[in-house]
């Protein structure tokens, strides 16, 4: 048993738990962002967004798949406002952050060691350097 609460007490496994919370929340409000807003919005401009009344008989075969089409368009929005809204921006964000951290350090001449800007003097090799 102990074996097992050290299992559960791992970062990892509670990182998970809490990323999984969160991301359902955030998955009630992109939703009814889609619903409540994308949703209107489109069928203000292309007519009545609900296709699920979309189907085709084969012999005694109905195939219903505006419930596919509905299922499909849903998804696509989905993915674009997270994409969009959310990974874009982030992204955007964490290579602002990466190149200021860049801009901080640079290579030594004589040894190629990471070294601060500021530096005048390697501490790997001991060379002496003119600051940046």
């Amino acid at each position: 048993m102990s074996g097992f609460k050290k299992f559960l007490m791992q970062g990892n496994v509670i990182d998970l738990a809490v990323a999984v919370v969160i991301g359902a929340a955030f998955t009630a409000i992109v939703n009814s962002f889609v619903a409540d807003l994308l949703t209107p919005l489109i069928s203000a401009f292309g007519g009545m967004p609900d296709f699920s009344s979309l189907k085709f008989t084969i012999g005694q075969s109905s195939f219903n798949y505006g419930n596919f089409v509905n299922a499909l368009i849903s998804f696509l929005l989905v993915a674009g406002v997270v994409y969009f809204l959310i990974v874009r921006p982030y992204t955007s964000y964490k290579d602002r952050l990466a190149a200021g951290e860049e801009a901080t350090h640079h290579e030594c001449p004589q040894c190629l060691t990471e070294i601060p800007k500021a530096a005048t003097r390697c501490p790997a090799c001991t060379s002496e350097l003119t600051p940046a």
